[in-house]
């Protein structure tokens, strides 16, 4: 039986190439989004697939059948409650917004663990990032420096990036001085997702980077984790924990 799914901020960007993404998986099955700016829209219409009776609402309660999974790409100052809302309800988040306080997510991961459900939370769903997050903490165990350079396009509204953060949370789990790596943050039209480490040693560096040229570089990763999360009983943060 199908996975049945929603999307929180359906009418941007990201919800948009996650229609699509959604609609193309012949287990998954879209019930519909919610976004402010939307309402009344069909999901369909959003993603240039024609008219799906998928309704874009207010409310994710407000969908004629709840979804099992709801991915959520909005914004900082709503995506906790719109995780509240969603684990109350007995709906697994998986969830692609940066921003939030690490009070905030282990707020959350209280919410799901009582509630005995799954829930992800992934600063990063490119694959290819969630790799040079595991290359950077390899090599920080050699190298006595290191800095990070991130780079977004200029509607990113969280800096540093949530994911140079879990980059160096990683990396100072390995090595104590790397607790206060420095990050370097870039927001310029016509970049999507980048990054990228340098280490320094004598007499040599080397350079980890990572980009995403286009938002489908995203895409096998959520569909991973809207699968996952399924046989989850617990939040989960971080891509990489699913691999």
């Amino acid at each position: 039986m199908a996975i049945t799914v929603a999307i929180n901020g359906a009418a941007g960007k990201m919800g948009r190439e996650i229609i699509r993404a959604v609609l193309n998986a012949p287990d998954l099955q879209l019930l519909g989004g919610t976004d402010p700016t939307a309402i009344g829209a069909d999901c369909g219409e959003l993603a240039g697939s024609g008219l799906l009776a998928a309704p874009v609402v207010n409310n994710l309660l407000e969908l004629p059948a709840l979804p099992q999974v709801v991915v959520d790409f909005t914004h900082p100052t709503v995506v906790k409650a719109n995780a509240i809302l969603a684990i109350e309800a007995g709906i697994r988040p998986v969830i692609g917004t940066t921003g939030m306080s690490a009070p905030d997510i282990m707020e959350l991961a209280k919410l799901a663990e009582q509630a005995g459900i799954g829930a992800l939370v992934a600063p990063n769903f490119a694959i290819g990032a969630v790799l040079l997050i595991r290359f950077a903490t390899e090599a920080a165990r050699h190298f006595e420096h290191a800095e990070i350079i991130e780079l977004h396009h200029q509607q990113k509204v969280d800096a540093p990036s949530g994911t140079a953060l879990r980059t160096a949370e990683e990396m100072a789990r390995v090595r104590q001085n790397f607790s206060s790596i420095p990050i370097h943050s870039v927001r310029l039209p016509g970049l999507v997702a980048h990054q990228e480490v340098i280490f320094g040693g004598v007499g040599q560096t080397l350079s980890l980077r990572h980009d995403s040229l286009s938002r489908e570089s995203f895409m096998p990763g959520i569909l991973l984790g809207i699968r996952r999360v399924m046989t989850l009983t617990k939040l989960v943060y971080g891509l990489e924990q699913l691999l």
